[in-house]
């Protein structure tokens, strides 16, 4: 069976909404294919951050940025791994996106998030107060009975609760500031009226696809889920539409103007993995949607496509769970009473650094001393006594289930916690005694923990003068197995600054399109600030959209300049 459209995007994450929506709105006939029974892929699993330079709601907070200084920082954190073309689209193009799509859908809304630092503050042009945004939350009830068709996020909360990234920080301290304490007051207030009047609220990255999502929907877009891509059809060299599996027939879906792919990276496919990604992998440790196991990326080098970055990910240091995705550390390494160690017992990294730069550092020192992965992260009874852990409240009792998988071992003294872990029980023990001076002193010599703003934005503020640093010195100590989790991976399709795919010798094949993970990122392989992943994909999806719809003007064009010529 046959269908035809002026566009075909694969993949309802991020990218491929913003895609579709951005094509309809164009008025091009556009439909979008995804693989699960579910929408929203690894977008409404994750925290939902937007880092796009200069948008409209920064602006409206007053936030002091520039396109120069926004130019400056992501070179700064770029370098020369990607083209500065590809860089200055996203930054030129991400805030037109959010104008854009703003002036036509009455669901786009979203908050500053203040204070959550660029990841490099230090760099030039970076913001300690950050360039972070996130949706606001929505009532779920909005989506009728699509809203059990939205992804689950990787950790299920309680009906009627909804926290945003503001309120995840305070909560963080609710042992300890009183900003801590209201803001668990008020989410237990608003759940009790959430409760009352039936709401059903949406935050973060489920917000975010909710909003997109119901977008879609008015703008009368087609979206048909537990449809998997098999294959592109390829004509004359031309990609002109897919091959996908829909109501158990396999169909064509003809693209008139082009093919947009935004099926995710390949971070469930072991075998893709161990091919790209040196050092030990497991597709465990991963909270990328199910579903990501790299066929829109297979399916593009089918095609004549090159790839980059294939040997890195979003990565973030993670806790295996024993019945369910990973737990990705986020805030825990910033707060003051642990560290990370290695296969000796030794500090290797700064603890409290951007997550995918600890990773980094992680596979490094696997190189060095084998073992290392996974990595340690030891605290003693006052970090458990102040601090989430989890996804459990301070004092409480951590899951029994991850004492019987071994993830976690408990023992009341440094020397006894040494031989649970076969590490020397005075290497371990000179390592902290190391890292105690350091903290009594505020300044941590061997890794600048603390240095950073970012590394202070999950700190404790009442612990002085550093707010990541306090000693390990009551027992029992705990460690817990620390592995090299991600997002989903950052390798993909070779794109230029119009999203279009290219071949090893940089040339567009094309009616091909690439953006969000099933593309190479922008962010070469660092991480400019909270929301790297999911801001560069929805404004390539919408360059991609616009340059199919501009396709017919452009070609034109060309045809004028070379009669000219």
């Amino acid at each position: 069976m046959e269908f035809e459209f002026d566009v075909v995007v694969v993949g309802s994450g991020a990218a491929g909404m913003t895609a579709a929506l951005t094509a309809a709105y164009r008025g091009l006939s556009v439909t979008l294919i995804e693989k699960s029974a579910l929408f929203g892929g690894s977008t409404a699993r994750s925290g939902g951050g937007i880092w796009v330079p200069n948008n409209p709601v920064l602006q409206a907070a007053g936030v002091p940025d520039s396109p120069e200084m926004a130019r400056t920082y992501l070179k700064a954190v770029v370098g020369d791994r990607v083209p500065e073309a590809k860089q200055r689209a996203f930054l030129e193009q991400g805030p037109e996106m959010f104008r854009y799509i703003g002036a036509r859908s009455k669901h786009w809304a979203f908050a500053y998030d203040r204070g959550y630092s660029d990841y490099h503050p230090e760099f030039p042009g970076g913001l300690a107060q950050g360039r972070s945004i996130e949706p606001k939350i929505i009532d779920g009830r909005l989506l009728g009975a699509d809203l059990d068709k939205i992804n689950r996020p990787t950790m299920s909360a309680p009906k009627g609760i909804a926290i945003t990234v503001k309120d995840f920080h305070d909560l963080n301290m609710i042992a300890r500031t009183w900003a801590g304490k209201k803001t668990a007051m008020k989410v237990g207030a608003q759940t009790a009226l959430n409760m009352i009047k039936g709401a059903k609220p949406l935050s973060l990255g489920k917000a975010l696809a909710a909003r997109l999502w119901l977008s879609l929907r008015d703008a009368g877009v087609p979206v048909w889920l537990n449809t998997p891509l098999t294959d592109l059809v390829v004509e004359g060299g031309t990609v002109v539409g897919v091959r996908a599996e829909h109501e158990g027939r396999t169909v064509t879906i003809k693209a008139r103007r082009g093919v947009v792919l935004a099926a995710g990276g390949f971070e469930h496919n072991l075998q893709m993995r161990e091919q790209y990604i040196d050092g030990p992998q497991n597709t465990g440790w991963t909270v990328g949607a199910t579903e990501n196991v790299g066929e829109g990326i297979v399916a593009g080098q089918k095609a004549g496509a090159a790839v980059d970055l294939m040997d890195d990910a979003w990565w973030g240091p993670s806790v295996r769970n024993p019945d369910g995705p990973p737990f990705f550390m986020l805030a825990e390494r910033s707060q003051p009473g642990a560290i990370v160690v290695n296969a000796k017992g030794e500090r290797f990294v700064n603890e409290s650094a951007p997550y995918v730069n600890v990773v980094h550092t992680m596979y490094e020192e696997e190189k060095k001393v084998p073992g290392s992965i996974p990595a340690h992260f030891i605290f003693d009874q006052n970090f458990r006594d102040r601090y989430l852990f989890l996804g459990n409240f301070p004092k409480r009792p951590l899951p029994q289930k991850y004492f019987d998988a071994g993830i976690i071992k408990q023992a009341d003294t440094l020397a006894e916690l040494a031989a649970k872990l076969g590490v020397p029980a005075d290497t371990l023990a000179s390592t902290v005694n190391r890292f105690n001076g350091f903290a009594r002193n505020g300044r941590d010599e061997d890794f600048g923990r603390g240095d950073s703003a970012y590394d202070r934005y999950y700190g404790d503020p009442t612990v002085k003068p550093n707010p990541t640093l306090a000693p390990l010195e009551r027992g029992p100590f705990y460690a817990v197995e620390m592995v090299p989790g991600d997002l989903g991976t950052k390798g993909g399709l070779v794109t230029d600054e119009y999203a279009r795919v290219l071949d090893d010798q940089g040339t567009v094949i094309n009616g091909l399109y690439a953006a969000g993970n099933n593309s190479a990122a922008v962010m070469g392989n660092d991480y400019a600030g909270a929301g790297a992943t999911i801001g560069p994909a929805m404004v390539f999806g919408f360059i991609a959209a616009n340059h199919l719809a501009d396709a017919e003007a452009v070609v034109a064009s060309e045809s004028r300049a070379a009669q000219e010529n």
